[in-house]
């Protein structure tokens, strides 16, 4: 049996003060919100600025926002320099829209009233096993932000800012220069794509996803297809993918489906690729129990949003070899996020290779 510490102890007063900091987790997560959508970090990104001139900047009340700032210093994003006067932390920069790895995008995604909502029905999600975001809006996410296509836009705006952090990360763990054409499967408006080309110098690429995600894609990524280096593909990754890369990637899209829907996924680039080219996953690979923070509260946000999920590295291979494929090499690269490379098992003798490169083999 478990024992808890007295009641009157020191322990037992700094474990309450710690279970309450989390209780109260969703304060911190709106007011973050609220400082990405006013751009405050962008406003204070040379110097120290003062509420007066904050406030006049961004529309907002100038007692109010002061309020606010004072608690967000106390997180360690702002700085109070002393008469009213806020300046940036160095964590405080990314919340900054113009750096890399920013998670501006992202801080204002998940505090706007659609998302917030579904998360208030988590308990629903977890007696009934249905997708909360379905059970909230009476339709999938997908349809949602088509629907509203303000928010598919932002929701655009927070892929691009992740998945661009894992395309750095991932060029920088893995070689993908020595692939000439890549396929960017659900690539979204094309911020992995837009690394790639421009990291490597010689390389093509197709991004493929739906004709609404593309009419979205910004200019920079226009500019390599106006020079031939990019074709732009719209089409549905559950019924036919492009042929014709010797490199196919999927760039955190399997953890937003369930197994059956993932398979399929899995499947249509198979029949896609050549004999010789190559899969790469970039996903949450989860630890040991207990060990991996981000990649289970990563978990929970698929539950509520998606009814998708994370995966250990054991689970990823039986949905590779459902759908044809075997696993060669496992690669961290960012955080939870590794890059999972897989070639069609009817390209090597003897079935799957069995050497895998993996800090988290303990999760099989």
């Amino acid at each position: 049996m478990t024992m808890l510490p007295t009641a009157h102890s020191g322990h037992a007063e700094r474990d309450r003060q710690a279970m309450m900091h989390l209780v109260r987790g969703f304060q911190a997560s709106q007011m973050l919100h609220v400082a990405a959508t006013l751009r405050l970090a962008d406003h204070l990104a040379v110097e120290a600025r003062s509420i007066a001139n904050l406030a006049d900047v961004t529309s907002a009340h100038p007692a109010s926002l002061y309020r606010l700032m004072r608690a967000l210093a106390t997180l360690g994003v702002l700085r109070e320099e002393g008469d009213r006067r806020f300046s940036l932390t160095a964590a405080g920069h990314y919340l900054r829209w113009d750096v890399p790895g920013s998670v501006a995008p992202m801080a204002e995604m998940i505090g706007r009233p659609y998302f917030w909502s579904a998360w208030g029905n988590l308990l629903g999600a977890v007696r009934t096993g249905a997708t909360s975001f379905d059970d909230v809006h009476g339709r999938d996410v997908w349809t949602y932000r088509v629907d509203h296509p303000e928010e598919g836009a932002i929701f655009d705006g927070a892929m691009a800012a992740t998945r661009e952090a894992v395309a750095r990360s991932a060029h920088e763990a893995f070689d993908l220069g020595r692939f000439s054409h890549i396929v960017d499967v659900g690539g979204g408006n094309g911020a992995f794509v837009l690394h790639l080309l421009t990291v490597h110098q010689a390389a093509r690429a197709t991004l493929f996803d739906q004709p609404h995600v593309l009419a979205r894609v910004p200019d920079a990524v226009g500019q390599f297809v106006r020079a031939g280096r990019c074709d732009l593909r719209s089409g549905d990754f559950f019924s036919e993918v492009p042929a014709g890369g010797d490199a196919y990637v999927l760039n955190w899209i399997l953890h937003d489906w369930d197994d059956a829907a993932a398979t399929g996924i899995l499947r249509c680039c198979h029949r896609a690729m050549a004999p010789g080219s190559r899969l790469m996953l970039c996903e949450a690979v989860l630890g040991a129990p207990a060990t991996d923070a981000d990649g289970t509260l990563l978990d929970i946000m698929m539950m509520v949003m998606t009814g998708g999920r994370e995966r250990t590295l054991a689970e990823f291979r039986t949905l590779l070899e459902a759908a044809g494929f075997s696993v060669l090499c496992v690669t961290p690269a960012i955080g939870c996020i590794s890059v999972i490379e897989c070639a069609r098992a009817d390209d090597i003798d003897g079935g799957p290779v069995a050497a895998v490169k993996s800090l988290r083999a303990a999760s099989e």
